[in-house]
């Protein structure tokens, strides 16, 4: 299972910091991506990080947010800075069993409840 938390309302150009704790097969050292789903719109992808540490982002978080591990607590980080109210979503976790990473929603095979972000202007 994931469990995501962390989320909140926040002014605009502060920061969250996102949780992702990952138990039984969604565990391990699988690779953990972020998500997000703002209404009306599609789930797009926002970072992952792979087992060995290795990170990627889509352009909208770039240089914003910072993905991160701790293997021993079996948990992932999302930290988002200078939030801007565009960010509003429910941000999801999701890991997946296939070595590798991808930036799409089909690639993940284990996904959290979502967490909802609020930016407000």
């Amino acid at each position: 299972q994931l469990q995501a938390s962390g989320g909140g309302l926040v002014q605009a150009g502060g920061s969250l910091r996102l949780s992702c704790a990952a138990s039984g097969r969604a565990g391990g050292s699988n690779t953990v991506g972020w998500f997000r789903q703002a209404p009306g719109k599609e789930r797009e992808f926002v970072a992952a990080i792979s087992g060995s540490g290795s990170t990627y982002y889509a352009d909208s978080g770039r240089g914003r947010f910072t993905i991160s591990r701790d293997n021993a607590k079996n948990t992932t980080y999302l930290q988002m800075n200078l939030l801007k109210p565009e960010d509003t979503a429910v941000y999801y976790c999701a890991t997946r069993r296939a070595p590798g990473w991808s930036g799409t929603t089909t690639g993940y095979d284990y996904w959290g409840q979502g967490t909802q972000v609020t930016v407000s202007s």
